[in-house]
């Protein structure tokens, strides 16, 4: 069975996705949470900042995880996605993505915007391919080759 939902953002199994995926994008592009890098941190996505952390389960165990990010009233980021390496090839980002997207839309946000890599080119086509169009660079992310928004 295949679920998604909420879970607090600074427990696991949050934590757990959130800093594995820190460390298998590091591999690429060195250290993405430092000074000057844009913020993703539990507080960003808790529900008090109008974010929230979602977790997708496969047969109760934790394969995906990715946050919301309030931006402004209409506008939220997506951040940290990212799919446990032994779960890859079976469906769980694009899952993740469109519950993303609906709990975006539940909080009310009308645009979704999110970036990748330089070496993410399987991310960036999977962003595009479900209608994220290219935008300029709108949060200053120096480890970003790919800004895109999707009006939800």
């Amino acid at each position: 069975m295949i679920e998604s939902r909420t879970v607090p953002s600074g427990e696991p199994p949050a934590t757990d996705l959130v800093a594995a995926m820190v460390d298998e994008v590091s591999e690429l592009y060195g250290r993405i949470d430092v000074p000057g890098a844009p913020s993703a941190t539990p507080e960003d996505f808790s529900p008090e900042r109008g974010g929230v952390f979602l977790v997708v389960f496969e047969d109760g165990v934790p394969v995906a995880g990715g946050g919301l990010k309030r931006l402004d009233d209409d506008a939220c980021e997506i951040k940290r996605m990212y799919v446990v390496p032994e779960a890859r090839g079976r469906g769980h980002a694009s899952r993740l993505l469109q519950a993303l997207e609906d709990e975006a839309r539940r909080l009310g946000y009308a645009i979704a915007r999110l970036d990748t890599g330089v070496h993410q080119p399987a991310a960036q086509a999977m962003y595009e391919r479900a209608g994220y169009l290219p935008i300029g660079n709108f949060n200053a992310n120096p480890f970003a080759s790919f800004w895109g928004e999707k009006v939800l």
